[in-house]
């Protein structure tokens, strides 16, 4: 017995109280930093009362953690990928894809009103208008030499290059990525060739956040790599028994969101088996599930796959196979969700993104680094889609349609894959890197990144205040200014 517990006791026992069980078994979990004063508290006013038994109902009036009915917890799932995979035929599935991706983008951007005055980049070739003139199209090319800009754009009629002279205009240009969708205004030079005097993103309009009606909080969680000697498993099982305390925040917790790399996986990178406490993908899981069983069951917990998860690899990915662990599926508690996902909570849309296409991102732009992953995804937003860049790191299937595009405006964003935890707002959006739980391997160490694992994020659904849990001496600021 803890010895804080122990003079809590006697102290109310020299006061000729008794402790039931029950409530001694609240106490049990109570900070000891608070003990002391709550024992007294109660003592005083169970003596005022003549009253001379403590008993679980004292201390979860006390303590503000008796279950409140008016607390929901429900989750709508208003996009999963897993069911509306097509995956197409080699160059008929890219041409698909990205016909697919052009159009809805087309779409998103038609709300602008310089929309109103779009034309196809051929008709913009041939019918060469002395008036400014609007285009719209994927970038295929970008080069920058002797202080010219030069972009190459390409739509359903055909590609067109243009010109950027303006130095602010340029530097618009060097952020954009390949096969990025963009709108831009151009007009005819001296020299037969095109100027691009603007260049307009599809972008995400301030919105005003929908909020929950009660004061219900969601836990945002990745990159646990369960399996992975370096899985900080004790600090994650702190956690989650402080999820199930007394204490007046975890009794409110109604969600978890948990953003890819559940595991570690086999097979990964060349010689992981030697970083494995855990050699196969059922063992892993059987793990995550002893986990999971662990957390009270009126908390709703969303899985969704990471590049280190089972299953395909290529964005989008369907949710983890049930064939893997039919047991995670079965569980009434648990939804299994494919990446990217948009899901509800009491009314607030959250959009889950596991990030693997921040490595592309970070080596093609000028600026953007694994330090503040949140400037990614506001490039990410900026651009409406979740993994422009074709034919890079991240692999993307040839689907019919593109799924990566960002059609429905979340309130919240949320995205892992780097293992560094960071918050910021983006037009009204909570963006929530949620880091790991996965202490620095000797890969991340040979690279220089540096994570900040073992904090866990919780968003008041209701007020959007964040608070964090801290498994870790180490903690880094994660709020940007």
């Amino acid at each position: 017995m803890k010895k804080e517990l122990s003079f809590a006791l006697n102290y109310a026992l020299n006061k000729g109280f008794q402790i039931h069980p029950d409530a001694f078994k609240i106490l049990e979990n109570v900070d000891v930093k608070k003990l002391e004063k709550i024992i007294k508290e109660i003592v005083r006013e169970k003596t005022k009362q003549k009253l001379f038994q403590i008993n679980q109902d004292d201390l979860e009036t006390y303590l503000g953690i008796k279950d409140d009915p008016s607390l929901e917890n429900e989750v709508k799932v208003l996009l999963d990928p897993t069911d509306k995979i097509t995956t197409g035929e080699g160059v008929k599935g890219y041409n698909a894809l990205f016909s697919s991706r052009f159009n809805k983008l087309k779409r998103i951007i038609s709300d602008r009103p310089e929309a109103r005055m779009l034309k196809s980049l051929t008709f913009v070739k041939n019918e060469r208008s002395k008036d400014d003139m609007y285009v719209c199209g994927l970038v295929t090319t970008r080069n920058s030499e002797r202080n010219v800009t030069k972009l190459v754009l390409e739509d359903p009629s055909g590609s067109f290059e243009g010109i950027i002279f303006d130095n602010e205009l340029q530097k618009t240009a060097d952020t954009l990525l390949a096969d990025q969708f963009i709108m831009a205004r151009v007009s005819v030079g001296k020299n037969s060739g095109f100027i691009i005097k603007d260049l307009i993103l599809p972008d995400i309009p301030d919105q005003a956040t929908n909020k929950s009606e009660s004061e219900a909080y969601a836990v945002f969680l990745s990159d646990l790599h369960i399996g992975s000697k370096y899985f900080m498993e004790e600090e994650l099982t702190e956690f989650i028994s402080w999820i199930s305390s007394p204490d007046p925040t975890a009794r409110k917790i109604r969600f978890i969101l948990i953003g890819g790399d559940v595991v570690d996986g086999v097979g990964i990178y060349p010689n992981q088996n030697k970083e494995l406490v855990c050699q196969t993908i059922e063992e892993q899981l059987k793990k995550v599930e002893g986990l999971i069983d662990q957390i009270p069951k009126n908390i709703k917990i969303i899985i969704m796959p990471g590049n280190h998860d089972p299953g395909r690899r290529a964005l989008p990915q369907p949710a983890i196979p049930k064939k893997y662990n039919s047991g995670l599926w079965d569980r009434e508690n648990v939804i299994m969700v494919g990446n990217p996902a948009v899901v509800s909570l009491n009314g607030v849309k959250v959009m889950m993104f596991h990030g693997q296409s921040i490595d592309d991102i970070v080596k093609t732009t000028p600026g953007l680094s694994y330090d503040k992953p949140t400037n990614v995804m506001k490039h990410l937003l900026r651009a409406r889609h979740l993994s422009p860049i074709y034919g890079s790191q991240t692999p993307i299937a040839p689907e019919m349609q593109d799924l990566m595009v960002i059609e429905d405006i979340p309130d919240i964003f949320h995205v892992g894959h780097v293992h560094k935890a960071q918050l910021d707002m983006y037009k009204g959006i909570l963006l929530v890197n949620s880091g790991s739980w996965q202490k620095q391997t000797p890969f991340q160490a040979s690279v220089g990144m540096t994570p900040n694992p073992g904090i866990a994020l919780l968003v008041n659904l209701k007020t959007f205040q964040v608070f964090h849990q801290n498994y870790n001496s180490n903690l880094d600021n994660i709020l940007q200014s």
